[in-house]
């Protein structure tokens, strides 16, 4: 609701100025009162924290081991079937 009326706001600050909107100074005034006020905030209402390294851990390590060993099979295959 706030941000419709910071909209509503500048939308007729900009029309009364003869000015396009949204323009790149509204734009700025926007993530300038983010900043200030919201700064703290996520959408959920918590800050975001990376998960622990048990559950972190195999989303890198898997693709990794599987990049490896479809490398290496492919360089095998082609050695093979080459010879």
């Amino acid at each position: 609701r706030s941000y419709g009326e910071l909209t509503n706001c500048t939308f007729l600050v900009a029309l009364k100025m003869n000015c396009f909107w949204p323009n790149r100074m509204v734009d700025e005034f926007f993530i300038r009162v983010h900043r200030h006020y919201f700064h703290d905030c996520s959408m959920s209402g918590r800050l975001l924290h990376d998960p622990p390294n048990r559950i972190l851990g195999p989303f890198i390590v898997v693709p990794i081991l599987v990049t490896l060993l479809m490398t290496a099979l492919v360089v095998w295959r082609s050695k093979r079937s080459g010879g």
